[in-house]
């Protein structure tokens, strides 16, 4: 296999996001760092990472910890999307910031970076996730949009579908 989603979820929202991107993706490898560190993002060439933002614009804790390692990894010549969860009600001003971390990290490691979304069907001040008008990734809100999750996941996984599931790669 060539591609996979890494994420790491402290009340199981963004698990069960991983696991629905992918069953979307034709149920591609589904890692939880809290488990597995930052030890098989390496092995894969195509890779989904799920973030969730905490505490003001945070990472989320397990992020935190395998950071060191994530960022001594390097992307060039790998593809990768990003899909992270927020509250855009209750942090209208961090909405989603975690993925611009990750984002950062792997521009700088020359990853090719795709599934960027609209930034439209949200309500929130500022977000760092915010590039050029859109979200660096597909931004899931379980807290206030539950109902629109699924037609999300399937909008952003039919568009990151080629790029993700390369069959000669």
């Amino acid at each position: 296999m060539t591609s996979a989603i890494f994420y790491a979820s402290k009340g199981g929202n963004t698990k069960e996001v991983a696991n629905k991107i992918s069953f979307a993706l034709d149920e591609i490898r589904v890692f939880d760092i809290a488990v597995t560190g930052s030890e098989y993002i390496s092995d894969y060439k195509h890779i989904v990472f799920g973030i969730s933002t905490w505490h003001g614009g945070e990472m989320q804790k397990d992020w935190k910890k395998i950071w060191d390692d994530f960022k001594s990894i390097d992307f060039e010549g790998k593809t990768v999307a990003i899909f992270g969860l927020g509250d855009q009600k209750n942090y209208p001003n961090e909405f989603a910031d975690a993925m611009k971390y990750v984002y950062d990290d792997l521009i700088e490691s020359k990853a090719t970076v795709v599934g960027f979304t609209s930034t439209n069907g949200y309500e929130f001040n500022e977000s760092k996730a915010v590039v050029n008008d859109k979200f660096v990734g597909l931004v899931i809100d379980e807290v206030n949009q539950p109902h629109l999750t699924d037609e999300r996941i399937k909008k952003w996984a039919d568009d990151i579908r080629a790029d993700i599931l390369h069959a000669t790669s």
